[in-house]
């Protein structure tokens, strides 16, 4: 059975039309249906079914796109380590991490890695939690740096570093100006159980987090408004609009709302990396990883 077979079958599956699945595996549109009739007729049984005017899988269509995703990251994850092998200095890395690791830790952990590997490409990509697990499982990404280590039988992880919390208020909240030691604002999380929270939408680990700190401290957040930005987070609080558990920023300016350390509960999320248990890693990915085990810590701790 040819590759070409195989992807146009799966880009089918996925939902595009036989004439879009023709001009992305630069063939004709009859050789497509034909090369899928040969399949339909190869495995025994029909893949797709008709549904108005698009086609949808069957049952062993469904089960045969499993199998055929497997194949094919198979079959590319063998190129790719067989280029690094005949160019050792060289590779292709993808990786899948958080949005809010996108501006400090991800940069740096390429930059110091592309020291000694200069020629090292990336594709990176950016999602919640969730997404990142399925990058990882759907095989489009080797590794993923998450905000709480993932709880999947086909995944392992290690802990990168633990990031500290802050309690982030308005400029004119009655906690803001609280010190309890000098030059240090201190809150307890219990001090604003009654109080509105801005939080990521649900899918997102500091969503979860946040949480579960605030029953820890006996209350359930009351949810005022959801983001997918904690930058969009942090200026909503800004504006008064709520209160919120976020990291601190990593800029070197003063942030603009005050970010208190939280005293009554560890407010704390689990930086993690995380990679499919029984998938070798190709060598430049795997290079990779142990660079990110190694340094990620020094980084955080700049």
């Amino acid at each position: 059975m040819e590759l070409d077979t195989i992807r146009a079958f799966l880009a089918v599956a996925d939902g595009h039309t036989v004439t879009e699945t023709a001009e992305r595996v630069h063939r004709t549109q009859p050789a497509v249906s034909r090369a899928l009739a040969r399949l339909e007729r190869d495995v025994g049984t029909p893949l797709f079914q008709r549904v108005g005017r698009g086609l949808t899988l069957t049952p062993a269509g469904r089960e045969l796109a499993r199998h055929a995703r497997e194949a094919i990251d198979a079959y590319e994850r063998g190129v790719r380590s067989v280029q690094d092998l005949t160019a050792p200095d060289a590779g292709f890395v993808p990786v899948a991490f958080l949005h809010t690791l996108g501006t400090w830790l991800v940069p740096e952990l390429i930059r110091s890695f592309r020291v000694e590997r200069p020629h090292v490409r990336f594709d990176l990509r950016q999602h919640g939690d969730a997404g990142l697990v399925d990058d990882l499982l759907g095989g489009l990404v080797d590794l993923a740096i998450t905000g709480d280590r993932p709880e999947h039988p086909q995944l392992e992880s290690r802990r990168l570093f633990l990031e500290p919390l802050r309690l982030v208020v308005p400029p004119d909240h009655r906690l803001a100006g609280r010190r309890t030691a000098p030059g240090r604002r201190r809150a307890r999380l219990a001090d604003v159980a009654d109080e509105q929270f801005i939080v990521l939408k649900k899918g997102f680990s500091l969503r979860a987090i946040t949480e579960e700190l605030c029953g820890e401290v006996g209350f359930t957040p009351r949810i005022g408004f959801e983001g997918e930005e904690v930058e969009t987070l942090r200026g909503l609080v800004a504006a008064g609009l709520g209160v919120a558990l976020l990291p601190e920023p990593r800029s070197t300016a003063a942030p603009t709302t005050p970010h208190l350390r939280v005293t009554d509960v560890p407010a704390s999320r689990e930086i993690g990396l995380a990679w499919v248990r029984d998938r070798a890693l190709p060598p430049a990915s795997a290079a990779f990883r142990a660079h990110a085990l190694r340094t990620s810590h020094e980084i955080h701790a700049q």
